[in-house]
Order: C-alpha cells, then sequence, then structure tokens
C-alpha cells in the first residue's frame, strides 16, 4: 500500500525523520478503508438520486405536455362560427364533445338597466341622510314587476353627498353599481344594474326627518317624469339556434348544444350564421405516436437504470412498482363511462411490445376513430378521466415522497442516507484528526528524548575521543 511505503522511507531514514508527516501517513493508514466505503457509498447514493430523479421529472415533463397538448384544444372537435362579430364559441370543459353544424341567429344581446338621479349642483354638495331600497325585478318605461330577488337596504349617514351615496351602495355588491357623473345640467348619481331581464330595479327613499332630500334619488317608472331618468332597461339576450328560439339572461350561453357553449357579442337578425366543428383524427394519430415515443424514452431509461448487473436501481422498489404500471398501461380503463372500444389507451392503439417496448398499432387507432369519434375526442379532455388524466395520475404517484414503494419515495430515502453519510464521514475526519494529533504529540515527545539521547552520545564520544587522544 502506498500509506506504508511512506511510513517505510520514513522510518528508514534512521534520523531526522518527519514525526508530522510520519503521524499524517499512519492515520490515513489506519483509516483508509473506511474512507473508502464512504465514499463508495456516497457516489453510488449520488448515481440512485440522479437516475431515480431523470425517470421522475421524464414522467412530469410528459404528464405536462399532454397536458398543454389537451389545452390547446386540437385533439377534440372545436367549433368555429363564419360571423366572429356575433359570437364566440367553445367547447364546455369536460363536456360532451360537438359535432354536426347549426346555425346562429342572434336578434338582442342581454343589456343592463341605467339610471341617473336629478342633477344637483356639484358632487360635494350634502343631499340628505336616512335609507334608500333598492328592489329588483323586471322594469320598463313604464311598469315595474318585482321578481323573487331580495330587496337590498342602503344606510345613508348625515352630510352625505353623491359620492358618498355611491360609495355606499358599491359597498353592499348588490349587483347595483354607482358612481357620480359631472354632466351640463350638474353632479348626477348614475346607477348601473347587471343583465337581464330580471336584473331591473327601482329605489325607494326613506328620509331622517330634519335632513330631507333622498326623497329625489327615489325611482318608480309608474312615476311621472320618470322615464326621462331611465337611459337603458334590462332586458334578456334572444337568440335562435337550428331555428329554435332561446333567451340568457347574460350574453354567456353554455351548452346550448352538445360540446356548444356561446358568448354574443353581437345581432345578425335576418342573416343566420354557421356554426361547425373541426375533425381531430390527424391530430389525435399525431399525439399518440408523440406519446408512445416518449414512453419509449421512458423504458428506455427505466431499463438502463434497473439492469441487474450494472443498474443503479436494479433493487429500487419504486423502479420496479414504474415497471409494473406501465406493462398495463395500455389496459387501463381510461374512460369508466365510455362506450365499449372507446375506454381504454389499446383502443387508441397503445401497444405494449414482449422487451417492454410501446408501439402504436394505427390500424385499431383509425379503426376506433372511424366507429366512434365523437368518443375518442372526448378522451382527450382535461376532466377528471382520459388520456391525460392517466398519465397525471401516473407522474403524481411516481413523485409521490411519501409512498415508500415509488421513486418519489426511494428519492426522499436516498436523500437522507446521503445527509446520514455526510455526517458519518465528519464524524471519522474528526476521529481521524483525533488520532493524527495524538501521535503528533507521542512522536514529539520521542523525537525530544531522541534528541536528547543523542546529545549525551555526541558528549560521550567526545570525552572518549579526547581520552584515547590523549593516551597516544
Amino acid at each position: 500500500m502506498t500509506e506504508i511505503s511512506s511510513i517505510v522511507s520514513a522510518l528508514g531514514a534512521g534520523s531526522g525523520v518527519d514525526m508530522v508527516a510520519l503521524a499524517n501517513n499512519l492515520a490515513e493508514a489506519q483509516f483508509a478503508l473506511r474512507n473508502q466505503r464512504l465514499t463508495d457509498k456516497n457516489d453510488l447514493l449520488t448515481q440512485q438520486i440522479s437516475s431515480a430523479s431523470s425517470i421522475k421529472n421524464m414522467l412530469s415533463q410528459l404528464a405536462s405536455a399532454m397536458g398543454d397538448r389537451v389545452r390547446v384544444g386540437d385533439l377534440s372537435p372545436q367549433p368555429s362560427i363564419a360571423n366572429g362579430s356575433v359570437a364566440t364559441v367553445s367547447t364546455p370543459t369536460g363536456g360532451i364533445q360537438g359535432s354536426g353544424t347549426y346555425s346562429l341567429e342572434v336578434l338582442a344581446l342581454a343589456s343592463s338597466q341605467t339610471l341617473a338621479s336629478p342633477a344637483v349642483a356639484s358632487s360635494t354638495s350634502v343631499v340628505g341622510a336616512g335609507k334608500l331600497t333598492l328592489r329588483f325585478g323586471e322594469t320598463t318605461a313604464s311598469g315595474f314587476t318585482e321578481g323573487s330577488k331580495a330587496a337590498v337596504e342602503i344606510d345613508i349617514p348625515s352630510g352625505a353627498t353623491l359620492a358618498t351615496i355611491a360609495s355606499a351602495i358599491n359597498a353592499k355588491g348588490a349587483g347595483v353599481s354607482a358612481y357620480v357623473a359631472q354632466t351640463s345640467s350638474g353632479a348626477q348619481l348614475v346607477l348601473k344594474g347587471a343583465d337581464g331581464a330580471q336584473n331591473g330595479f327601482i329605489v325607494e327613499a326613506t328620509e331622517k326627518p330634519g335632513e330631507e332630500g333622498l326623497a329625489a334619488l327615489a325611482w318608480n317608472p309608474s312615476a311621472g317624469g320618470a322615464a326621462s331618468r331611465l337611459l337603458a332597461t334590462s332586458g334578456d339576450a334572444s337568440f335562435k339556434l337550428d331555428g329554435l328560439s332561446m333567451t340568457s339572461s347574460s350574453n354567456t350561453a353554455a351548452n346550448v348544444a352538445p360540446g356548444l357553449s356561446l358568448a354574443l357579442t353581437g345581432t345578425n337578425a335576418g342573416s343566420p350564421t354557421k356554426i361547425t366543428f373541426s375533425n381531430p383524427s390527424s391530430t389525435i394519430a399525431e399525439a399518440m405516436q408523440d406519446l408512445v415515443d416518449a414512453l419509449n424514452e421512458i423504458a428506455g431509461e427505466l431499463k438502463t437504470a434497473t439492469d441487474p448487473s450494472t443498474g443503479d436501481l436494479n433493487s429500487d422498489p419504486g423502479a420496479r412498482k414504474l415497471k409494473q404500471q406501465l406493462a398495463k398501461l395500455a389496459g387501463e380503463i381510461v374512460m369508466p363511462n365510455g362506450a365499449e372500444g372507446t375506454r381504454t389507451l389499446s383502443d387508441l392503439g397503445l401497444a405494449i411490445q414482449r422487451d417492454g417496448t410501446f408501439k402504436l398499432d394505427t390500424t385499431r387507432l383509425q379503426a376506433t376513430l372511424a366507429r366512434d369519434p365523437s368518443g375518442v375526442a372526448a378522451m382527450f379532455t382535461n376532466g377528471l378521466y382520459g388520456v391525460y388524466s392517466t398519465i397525471d395520475k401516473v407522474a403524481r404517484s411516481v413523485a409521490s415522497s411519501t409512498d415508500p414503494g415509488s421513486l418519489g419515495g426511494s428519492i426522499t430515502r436516498y436523500q437522507k442516507l446521503a445527509t446520514q453519510l455526510t455526517k458519518d464521514t465528519a464524524k471519522l475526519a474528526e476521529q481521524q484528526e483525533t488520532l493524527r494529533a495524538s501521535m503528533v504529540a507521542r512522536f514529539a515527545k520521542a523525537d525530544t528524548r531522541i534528541t536528547a539521547s543523542k546529545s549525551t552520545l555526541t558528549f560521550l564520544q567526545s570525552q572518549i575521543d579526547a581520552w584515547n587522544a590523549g593516551k597516544d
């Protein structure tokens, strides 16, 4: 051994020995084997953490990429509208996939009531105190029919101005907003309700004695002269889908047909426009091939890591579990409520081969697409079930740090071992330093004694030499 050779060389000098170097070499020799064992363990743990993290991250990236691809929407039939100024069209998340064509004729957009108060000199003018009550229902220029929505009372403090009242109304969050407009006639309080016929409103006033003035803000369409204060009336959206009359309290109409929601933006009375759905068959085939390629990359990395002779994870429980998950992936039911033949990844052409790699059975995929295109499209949504959800569940399972049988659990375990190994290494280094320092001290004392002995020998030798010289 190199350490022993160094020691022998140092001792062979016979005198003038470097006691510090000797102590260093002896201490290193004493702890060399244990230090090497700790280094080997640390190297293995580093490799295991790296391999497990790499595979875990590959799965996480695959799930993320699949989610992004699904969210783009080109893997399911997406609606489009010929006249984009009339409405925007979309497919409800997790809903039934649409197909076919529809005609859309928008007769009226949903509207909200806008009401103005009589003008006052300025926004800081005191307008009274007491209470305002908002009652909701359907209003017209000449009448009001109260609906089921509860009335809202707003307390108005003494010395209130229009700005004070606007703030009090807005603080209620009752579906009516208010602001003060500075017009050519003076300051006016403007009230705006929500869209929809039942979101119209009237204003009632209860005045505080001695601080009258709120009555001027009251409004009811049946009162004389009230029509001039009504700037806009509330109303429902009105449209026809395939000639069928429909209404909506807002300009957003969800699920008006399978896989179809509308956001109305304009009218086209008398000129219906067409809504159609795309065919995602080609993009689904591309996505499935991308999935197969990504799974093969993961399977290849896993095979290398679990090689019985050279694999860093050849006895890792998380790696074994992942191999089992991948082996049965094709047969997993990803759509429990799907029709027979459109429920598993194998129905989409995913197949596993004897060597553990994946391939795409394009014949089976095309047959499934031809038989049930909407069922296939439903497998590529962002819901609880489907291709993305299945891959995401596998990725989350693999990444779980609390499951000792997952790669995430293995990484946690390896990291704890590495932390303990660092402590053990530091402790061993302390022990080695203690031994080295002890030997340095002992060798220093020995060196002192040797030096003293040499001095005595030198003195005696000089005396003998002198005595011998005298005899001559």
